[in-house]
């Protein structure tokens, strides 16, 4: 990536030479030219939201940027995009979307995420170390900031416009007023299950922001809920956990399973963890977030429970499933399972036929199907 303060070699993490996808993309080079052509100060403290593989800190760590960030993927690009790029070691503060925020922040930075909810939920933490002086500039390509999107930052920081688009990409302008009347956070969001989902039913879910389908059980999980297999207790893994309604679902039904819950993400991590304690779950639970099962011992694992994402931010892909299965094959114990949901029309079956040389339809309805996977 070329920066007004020189080129940068970016990649992605876990870096894979056959991964066509960039670690940047035109909003973070808008961002950055607008920065360096509008002299704006940076001596103070500068907080980034949202850099999506650390290009925008990566260019900017000479000024000792504080990173905040959902993604355990993200944090870990970072931290190899800083050492190639020579940075100090420190340079750049890593913190999670779950760590307490700066005291006061003078440049504020915000890559706009898919999620508005994990937006709205980023500036109402932010906003009271937001001062009169703060520089708010956000950053997206045109497709993901849309009316909704300004309306937030004016509800919560100030009075807010945009910029002429550049190469699809777009920057926000707001002026923060420290004044301002601003709502009261709904998050975490907590509600209750509905019945007819097996061991989960009535129980209740709790969501923080940026969890996919935060206000509801989403159908695929509700499918695979009424799927499960019986409790066989021994070491299951709620792979890409979310809110930990699946692990959860499974000790209910056998207090002896010892359950992991692993997400990349710091805000489902913490959903899990929060949804399993709110029902009083008996037996063992391990939260762990990082890069699905790397750091699981090989063979150490009986059960696997996985529904993959296919999208990484705006594009769509089979890298994270693929992962996904190959790591669980790693980590199952002979004999082992894997089960999976997905849509239909992804043709997991094919993929969990290269990596188990097996697949077997469990459940299908019109648009999704469960699959098993047992490793010989």
């Amino acid at each position: 990536m070329t920066t007004p303060w020189g080129a940068l070699a970016l990649t992605r993490f876990p870096e894979d030479p056959r991964d066509r996808l960039r670690a940047w993309d035109a909003s973070d080079e808008y961002l950055l030219r607008h920065l360096a052509g509008e002299d704006v100060p940076l001596s103070g403290t500068v907080v980034v939201v949202g850099d999506r593989w650390g290009a925008l800190v990566t260019a900017l760590a000479a000024h000792r940027p504080v990173q905040i960030t959902d993604s355990y993927l993200a944090q870990e690009a970072t931290r190899a995009n800083l050492a190639r790029a020579g940075a100090e070691p420190g340079a750049v503060r890593l913190l999670t979307t779950q760590d307490p925020p700066p005291g006061r922040i003078d440049v504020l930075l915000v890559r706009v995420p898919k999620s508005l909810a994990l937006l709205e939920d980023q500036l109402l933490r932010l906003a009271p170390a937001v001062h009169a002086g703060t520089v708010v500039v956000g950053t997206g390509m045109v497709k993901e900031i849309h009316t909704s999107t300004l309306r937030l930052f004016e509800r919560i920081l100030g009075p807010t416009r945009t910029s002429l688009a550049e190469k699809k990409a777009r920057l926000i302008f707001c002026t923060p007023e420290p004044a301002l009347e601003r709502p009261a956070s709904p998050w975490p969001y907590v509600y209750a299950l509905p019945d007819g989902i097996g061991p989960a039913s009535g129980r209740t879910v709790v969501n923080h922001a940026g969890v996919f389908c935060a206000d509801r059980l989403d159908i695929g999980t509700r499918f695979f809920l009424r799927h499960l297999p019986d409790g066989r207790g021994g070491r299951v893994v709620d792979l890409g956990c979310g809110n930990g309604v699946v692990g959860t679902a499974v000790a209910l039904a056998d207090p002896s399973a010892e359950v992991l819950f692993v997400d990349e993400s710091f805000q489902a991590v913490a959903s899990a963890e929060a949804t399993y304690k709110a029902n009083g779950v008996p037996g063992h639970a391990e939260f762990r977030v990082g890069d699905g099962l790397a750091g699981v011992p090989s063979g150490s694992v009986d059960l696997v429970l996985n529904n993959p994402p296919f999208h990484a931010h705006q594009a769509t892909t089979d890298a994270t499933a693929w992962r996904m299965f190959t790591g669980a094959r790693r980590a199952l114990r002979p004999g082992g399972e894997l089960w999976v949901i997905g849509n239909r029309h992804l043709g997991y079956h094919v993929k969990l036929r290269k990596v188990f040389g097996n697949s077997r339809v469990v459940a299908s309805d019109p648009k999704f199907v469960v699959l098993k996977a047992v490793k010989r």
